[in-house]
């Protein structure tokens, strides 16, 4: 299979360049070293005897964020040096923000050819290689099988769309992860749809969902809240209105709602943080009928502003401690598969979000149990829901206090996946 794979690649990859190249263009970043993807990483000391070398991909800004608790553990570890990369241009911003005095080497995974992953095997020479969600990269698999490396699959997720395209093809999806040592998947649903797809049972665990474990810098206090309110140029008791990694046409609705609230006599502000910052002009149109500020140009805003466009990258977690109740984006049709609902729960933020939340659907299913989140069907739904609350301190307290209940009983995953990393590398 893997011949096929290499022959196949070279074509599809010159048919996808000018969309990706075009993707890279808008984002900005992309430059910052390149020659990584060509494996060209800085070269490594050989590897002193005793030492071991895990290497963990996360493909972009979540994944990064995610594998905070469990990157934290390894590099603890007595004899274990960390090689981390990922893919993104905003993934790798906060990888060297974050890690960079956590490893050996930060840098970008390698494109899927085999010249360029041979190139960063043999200079990585890890004993360990270990993929975050979904990351099953076939010539990557490969150079570990022939080096007799174990790979491990944590904190695995099945999308509905991942899974019906494997489903098409049951005998390539058994021979990828029959190339996988372990998967720590994130829910049950996750497990039935790996073992589904062929995956060996006795190599498969429910360990829980890692984001859990993230870092929370939401539990800030009044002194941190009041002084990020001030920044975005919001009265001291404002409502505010989170749209959390919005998506297209998700900012109009948010700043249809927001004339809304405030028609009812209620301060209500908004804060916008888009999913792609490279999004900030189309953004900013939605709310330019309001009293707008955009992060990017100054973080400072003058008082009285009413939006607040936050089109930066990494700083989610930090600034949804302001808000009062949120909205989940790319939940609203067309946009479908959803974002995170963990930073707001996480932070005790009651939230909204539309049908469109499958890549979330076990962690949603248990947040509307507990309630501590509201779906609905469609854009005029949202808004009534997100208007209800706004008029209900009461019921928004209890949500949020569901939120952060639920999120403590989460918590855990990294603990077991470390446990689980441990024994592969015979520790």
């Amino acid at each position: 299979m893997i011949n096929l794979y290499r022959l196949a690649l070279p074509p599809a990859f010159l048919l996808a360049a000018p969309y990706y190249a075009w993707r890279m263009l808008c984002r900005g970043g992309y430059s910052r070293d390149f020659s990584h993807r060509w494996g060209g990483h800085k070269k490594l000391p050989p590897k002193p005897a005793g030492r071991k070398r895990v290497w963990i991909q996360a493909v972009s800004v979540g994944e990064v964020e995610a594998m905070a608790a469990l990157v934290e553990k390894l590099s603890a570890l007595d004899g274990v040096d960390l090689i981390l990369t990922t893919t993104t241009s905003t993934g790798y911003e906060i990888l060297r923000k974050k890690y960079s005095d956590k490893a050996l080497l930060t840098g970008v995974f390698p494109f899927d050819f085999y010249p360029f992953s041979r190139r960063a095997w043999n200079n990585f020479d890890p004993d360990l290689a270990v993929l975050m969600e979904g990351e099953l990269w076939p010539e990557h698999l490969h150079q570990a099988k022939i080096r007799g490396v174990p790979v491990a699959l944590v904190n695995a997720r099945m999308s509905d769309r991942s899974f019906g395209r494997y489903a098409k093809f049951p005998a390539i999806a058994r021979k990828i992860l029959g190339g996988v040592s372990l998967i720590a998947v994130s829910s049950q649903p996750d497990m039935e749809r790996f073992a589904g797809l062929g995956a060996d049972s006795k190599k498969i665990f429910c360990a829980g969902n890692m984001k859990f474990d993230a870092p929370n810098p939401a539990a800030a206090g009044k002194s941190e809240k009041s002084a990020l309110k001030k920044e975005f140029g919001f009265a001291e008791d404002s409502l505010v209105l989170l749209g959390s990694s919005t998506w297209p046409g998700e900012e109009e609705m948010l700043a249809e709602t927001l004339k809304e609230i405030r028609a009812k006599r209620i301060d209500c502000r908004l804060l916008l943080v888009p999913r792609h910052a490279e999004r900030r002009a189309e953004a900013a149109e939605a709310i330019k009928s309001l009293p707008h500020h955009v992060r990017s140009r100054s973080k400072q805003a003058p008082q009285g502003t009413l939006a607040y466009l936050a089109d930066t990258t990494g700083e989610l977690r930090e600034l949804t401690q302001t808000a009062d109740l949120a909205f989940i984006g790319k939940s609203l049709p067309p946009n479908r598969g959803g974002q995170s609902p963990l930073e707001c729960a996480a932070a005790g933020v009651p939230m909204v979000y539309g049908p469109g939340m499958s890549n979330f659907r076990q962690i949603c299913k248990t947040l509307e149990d507990s309630r501590a989140s509201i779906r609905t069907e469609n854009s005029r739904q949202a808004q009534a829901e997100l208007l209800r609350l706004a008029q209900s301190p009461e019921l928004r307290a209890q949500m949020g206090k569901s939120a952060k209940e639920w999120h403590a009983s989460n918590i855990g995953a990294s603990e077991r996946c470390f446990q689980a990393l441990k024994k592969l590398l015979e520790l």
